[in-house]
């Protein structure tokens, strides 16, 4: 199994009215329940609309930027990327708004960390 991210941008959704927001996110949360069924759910949600904090390597730590790069996230773990593209047009369609799908590189050694914790 592969893991992808699907994400949409800030301002992805500025188009869709307030009062339309109810049913966006009653349709967001099936396609979710739906991949939770199907066994390839990993996370969704969208970041505050908060300025975040950056941590250097020696443990100091500033104020970031507001997120205005990414504004929602679904993480699915599926066989193929063309199962990844068919799950990111149903965020799509429930969002509607233009999804990315980009492939989240695995480590093995991380992997064989997990599953001798699994064990």
């Amino acid at each position: 199994m592969t893991t992808y991210v699907i994400s949409f941008g800030a301002g992805a959704m500025d188009h869709v009215p307030e009062d339309e927001m109810p049913a966006v996110a009653e349709a967001a949360r099936a396609v979710c329940q739906e991949a939770i069924n199907a066994g390839v759910y990993v996370v969704a949600g969208g970041l505050v609309d908060q300025s975040s904090s950056r941590v250097s390597p020696d443990g100091t730590v500033t104020g970031g930027p507001s997120p205005d790069a990414i504004s929602g996230i679904t993480v699915v773990e599926v066989p193929t990327h063309q199962e990844a593209l068919a799950w990111a047009a149903k965020v799509a369609a429930a969002c509607r708004c233009v999804q990315e799908v980009r492939e989240i590189a695995s480590d093995p050694d991380l992997d064989a960390m997990l599953r001798a914790t699994a064990q």
